[in-house]
């Protein structure tokens, strides 16, 4: 599903990002590579605007480590990222914070506006940032584990408490996207893959479900859309706070979804009662939560056509 172990990178992939002194550059070029996770070097190949961006990222490390006086520090323990570089930093001051640089993404185009609006409450902050570079310095979290280490249950409790804190009313001006506007996206990559389509008449339904659901919400607030226990860190300011917020303006029940999706053994063993659990948890209407989850598990865009899981989920809870 869309981007909703590291690697080692060849330096030469970086030769036309030497800017300044020659020892300096190489330094800088050798410390990025190694530091581009799987995941992201994977994304990068899909499109010549992201492999450019990631030839370009050794000069705008070097040059917002500069500019905002940071000292590059321990590796963090946390998850890898999948559409972003990120490295733990130092300020001037000696605090801890993590320097953060986005790939061309469109799920995450908002991502500073959001940690602006939010203002820590319950998200990281936003210490510094660069729109034109995707760059932000964010708060750390310290220890920084991942709500993973706690059991789904427990996660539910914590997810949902934090959901119901982000869903917030926004002013008449924004520059916020719809969610349909996401759900559109979607539904047009799907669409380009209907030759490896398992279950045409399924992957149309759920097409048509992404198509009404968005304009039938009875209430619209700012959604994180991206939240799962993997986005939720260990810190000294909260006991909880939340990364990686992807913002749209849209119906709550949405938002429900992607951390089911990562309970998937849980949703797909007992979707009904796994879908009602965090329906009630998050005081938002069951029918719609199930909706949702039945929309993305059958025409969201995926790499793999031919894995069943989330095919089968969607034929186990389809209207």
């Amino acid at each position: 599903m869309p981007c909703h172990g590291s690697t080692r990178i060849s330096p030469g992939l970086f030769s036309g990002a030497q800017d300044g002194p020659r020892n300096n550059a190489a330094a800088t070029i050798d410390a990025v590579a190694n530091r581009i996770p799987d995941r992201v070097a994977a994304n990068c190949r899909k499109s010549p605007e992201r492999m450019a961006w990631l030839e370009g990222l050794p000069a705008v490390v070097q040059e917002l480590e500069r500019r905002w006086g940071l000292t590059p520090d321990a590796p963090l323990s946390d998850e890898e990222p999948s559409c972003s570089y990120v490295e733990a930093v130092r300020r001037p001051d000696g605090i801890p914070a993590v320097l953060k640089i986005s790939m061309p993404h469109m799920e995450q185009e908002h991502e500073t506006d959001g940690l602006r609006f939010w203002n820590g409450d319950p998200t990281v902050r936003l210490l510094e940032s660069d729109d034109n570079l995707r760059a932000m310095l964010l708060e750390r979290c310290q220890p920084g584990t991942t709500l993973r280490v706690l059991d789904e249950c427990e996660q539910d409790i914590v997810i949902s408490g934090l959901l119901r804190r982000l869903w917030r009313p926004l002013p008449t001006l924004h520059r916020f996207r719809p969610l349909s506007a996401l759900t559109e996206y979607w539904s047009n990559e799907t669409l380009t893959e209907v030759a490896r389509w398992p279950d045409d008449g399924l992957v149309r339904e759920g097409l048509r479900v992404f198509k009404e659901l968005p304009y039938t919400a009875t209430r619209d607030v700012l959604l994180a859309t991206d939240l799962h226990a993997g986005n939720v860190l260990r810190a000294e300011r909260e006991p909880w706070l939340v990364i990686d917020p992807k913002p749209f303006v849209g119906d709550p029940a949405y938002d429900g979804t992607q951390h089911l999706f990562n309970c998937s053994a849980r949703l797909q063993s007992h979707p009904d009662r796994t879908i009602r659990r965090l329906a009630d948890l998050l005081d938002i209407e069951c029918e719609r939560l199930r909706l949702w989850t039945f929309a993305r598990a059958a025409a969201e865009p995926r790499e793999d056509w031919s894995n069943r899981e989330w095919m089968d989920l969607a034929r186990a809870i389809a209207p």
